[in-house]
């Protein structure tokens, strides 16, 4: 997986028929773009450091920044 700063990051529910999380990238540390990532989840506005499991996608597509709580 790798990624850039700006990008989506996706992550599926692990019940059946349960919500798809989903955050902005607000960091990448590492040149190459490989995991962790520095996130801030959609759904929330919380910011942290995420190390996505194989369920997860980087949606590769340009986003606009997202404010915490969701809106744009």
């Amino acid at each position: 997986m790798h990624a850039r700063k700006g990008e989506r990051l996706v992550v599926p529910s692990r019940t059946l028929g349960g919500p798809v999380r989903d955050a902005e990238i607000i960091g990448v540390p590492h040149d190459d773009g490989s995991p962790p990532y520095r996130v801030r989840w959609s759904d929330t506005g919380h910011e942290g450091l995420f190390f996505p499991g194989p369920d997860a996608w980087v949606d590769h597509e340009e986003h606009p920044p997202t404010a915490p709580g969701g809106s744009r």
